[in-house]
């Protein structure tokens, strides 16, 4: 089908589908931030009057001018939100209609105060403090800097004396959905999938589901740690459907790291790069989500779906997790990969222009405008 089809079709089935959405539940975990979005200033007009850097390349320049000699950059804060790939997939899910529970680094012994609304709306563990993210935003992209010295208590002993083993299993085991996100920042997490392989999935029972991994930039880990987690995400695949998600930069990354050199950035050569990576990764599906579309493979057919791109986003950051939360409802409600691709990122391109995580109806109606499709 044409994308107008294409669309039309994925809206009405969403509106079909929406008195189903309330019986799914997902069990996400385990990271937390709280970030700081901020605007970095180009030139000041007066106390209240600035205009903004308005590239990451732009910020570059800035810096290269100021080696060997020394800078001043003002940043200004937009606002301060719950953060971390986890809270912002699954606030998204909850948002959508999911039952969501949540476990991760969100405030120990006390949650912080930014996600109270989150725990108004999902039932909210936590085993340690949260990392903190300045975000830089600019028009196109962002630069994270974060602090995550709380993120080595996110252990599996950690897990079992503040959360319970016996309820980790049982939460885990009746999820339609489990998410193991932001693998690069939580440097245990390696040896926690090792735990859940040997001590708990061998004892689930029942229909297979889904899980779905997010390294989340792991430029800064070994070649060998991001093999180590590759193997342990297809070790995943003998209890679940697995879903592996990567940004444009990641499938660059795992590619080379999997023996696949890329050609270019195009859409059809980072197809046919997600096609040869996949061949090499034991998962169920590998997703690709760039800026301006997004593509999945699964069973060796990729399917791409153009987004509804804007050059002028209200935020970026949690864009990519937005998109996560959109594809895996696609997913729960059982649609095949291009409509999936879609309500991934109709539910990123909602995200981004309002602020905002849209229920399933807004979603539906968000995906038949007129001027988002291609």
């Amino acid at each position: 089908m044409n994308a107008g089809e294409l669309h039309t079709a994925c809206a009405e089935k969403l509106l079909a589908s929406t008195h189903r959405i309330g019986s799914f539940s997902a069990f996400v975990g385990l990271d937390g931030f709280v970030d700081e979005i901020l605007h970095v200033v180009d030139k000041r007009e007066n106390a209240e009057s600035y205009s903004r850097l308005p590239t990451i390349a732009r910020l570059a320049e800035r810096l290269a001018a100021a080696a060997g000699k020394s800078g001043n950059l003002e940043l200004v804060p937009q606002l301060t939100k719950l953060g971390g790939n986890g809270p912002i997939m699954a606030s998204a899910l909850a948002g959508l209609g999911v039952k969501v529970t949540y476990l991760g680094t969100l405030g120990y012994p006390s949650l912080h105060p930014v996600f109270q609304d989150f725990a108004s709306r999902a039932e909210v563990h936590s085993i340690a403090e949260p990392g903190t993210t300045a975000a830089l935003e600019f028009e196109d992209g962002k630069i994270m800097m974060g602090k995550h010295s709380s993120l080595k208590e996110v252990t599996w002993e950690n897990i079992q004396e503040r959360y319970g083993k016996e309820k980790f299993t049982a939460t885990l085991a009746r999820a339609d959905l489990v998410a193991f996100v932001n693998w690069t920042m939580l440097p245990y997490m390696g040896k926690l999938w090792e735990s859940i392989l040997s001590e708990v999935c061998p004892g689930l029972t029942g229909p297979r589901r889904l899980l779905f991994f997010d390294l989340a930039d792991p430029e800064k880990r070994t070649h060998a740690d991001i093999a180590r987690a590759l193997d342990l995400i297809g070790q995943f695949g003998r209890h679940f459907e697995v879903v592996l998600g990567l940004n444009e930069k990641e499938a660059m990354e795992i590619a080379e790291v999997c023996g696949v050199k890329p050609k270019s950035d195009t859409p059809e050569d980072l197809g046919a790069t997600a096609l040869a990576t996949a061949a090499r990764i034991k998962v169920g599906t590998l997703v690709v989500h760039p800026v301006a579309y997004a593509l999945a493979v699964t069973g060796g057919v990729a399917s791409l779906v153009r987004g509804p791109f804007t050059a002028r986003p209200k935020v970026t950051t949690g864009a990519g997790d937005h998109f996560n939360s959109g594809f895996c409802l696609g997913k729960l409600l059982g649609l095949d990969d291009a409509m999936c691709l879609l309500t991934g990122v109709a539910t990123s391109g909602f995200y981004v222009r309002t602020g905002q995580s849209p229920t399933a109806p807004q979603l539906a109606e968000f995906i038949i405008q007129p001027e988002i499709r291609n």
